[in-house]
């Protein structure tokens, strides 16, 4: 003899409690669409048009850029914008210093900030959080208030028109040390605390237990800087005059003087392309630990 079936259950809306809506129901697509993808494709159009517009105008001829008739594609995909703007000035020069620069700057900044967020973190020092106060102060100043005190401290002790002088002034990043220590806060104090039973000195401990941990808050603080060291245009316009220590963007203000008149729109659009192409192969590498690096460094407790 068969148990007989139970009897169907009823499920009601607790008195006072809100009934969500099911996911695809007309009321929360509609509440997707319009809350979710709408404002992101808006933002992604905003930021990827201009530049689609001067990747095809780096292959437009000057006539299809100055027109009145607006035209978005080339009539024909030629490199001409190209090497132009590689022959007209010493382009090979420039990117060889961005890269210098680049490179030099983005690897002592990070490593500085390992250091000193460790430091603030782990290490047992007065005055500790009084330090940390004025990196924030520093984090909170515009960049552009120090120029003319770094322009007298660097062209008197010689640094203009040489690459250490474009290199030296941005050395400190109050950013990267901020987002390390606040995800250094977050790691469980037991391991480390059970590596200095081991043994293990502070050094050990930050590259053998930290770092290896902390790898998506490293890359994140890699990719903002290298990004920032490439794309720097103010201070290596101001502290270097001679073309033979100038950076790409710099170069770049060169390529237009030299090219001057509506004619040169293609030209100066192709050097803008080769200045970004390094910088997005970079991002390309580094994306998948932006989002991981920021939210790590956004917990404490």
């Amino acid at each position: 003899m068969t148990a007989p079936a139970p009897a169907p259950v009823e499920v009601t809306a607790t008195a006072g409690a809100p009934i969500r809506p099911r996911p695809f129901s007309s009321q929360n697509l509609v509440r997707t669409i319009a809350g979710g993808y709408i404002p992101l494709i808006i933002a992604t159009l905003i930021v990827a048009l201009p530049l689609l517009w001067m990747v095809l105008s780096s292959f437009k001829t000057p006539g299809e850029i100055v027109t009145t008739d607006i035209k978005l594609l080339p009539k024909a995909l030629v490199s001409d914008n190209y090497r132009e703007a590689m022959t007209t000035v010493p382009f090979a020069r420039f990117f060889l210093n961005s890269t210098i620069v680049t490179a030099v700057g983005a690897i002592v900044k990070v490593t500085l900030a390992i250091l000193t967020a460790y430091a603030l973190v782990f290490v047992r020092f007065p005055f500790k959080n009084l330090i940390f106060i004025l990196i924030l102060i520093a984090l909170m100043v515009p960049p552009q208030v120090s120029i003319l005190p770094n322009y007298v401290l660097i062209a008197g002790i010689g640094g203009k028109n040489t690459l250490w002088g474009i290199i030296l002034p941005g050395l400190g990043t109050a950013f990267g040390t901020f987002l390390l220590r606040q995800h250094f806060m977050t790691l469980p104090a037991s391991i480390l605390e059970a590596a200095e039973i081991d043994g293990a000195g502070h050094w050990k401990r930050l590259w053998s237990i930290v770092v290896p941990v902390s790898v998506p808050s490293i890359a994140t603080v890699a990719l903002v800087t290298i990004v920032s060291e490439w794309n720097d245009y103010i201070w290596p316009l101001i502290i270097t005059d001679r073309p033979d220590v100038m950076t790409l963007p710099v170069g770049l203000t060169l390529l237009q003087n030299s090219e001057g008149g509506t004619g040169s729109w293609g030209i100066l659009m192709a050097g803008a392309v080769l200045v970004i192409v390094p910088v997005l192969v970079v991002f390309a590498m580094l994306q998948r630990y932006i989002v991981a690096g920021l939210t790590q460094g956004s917990v404490t407790g």
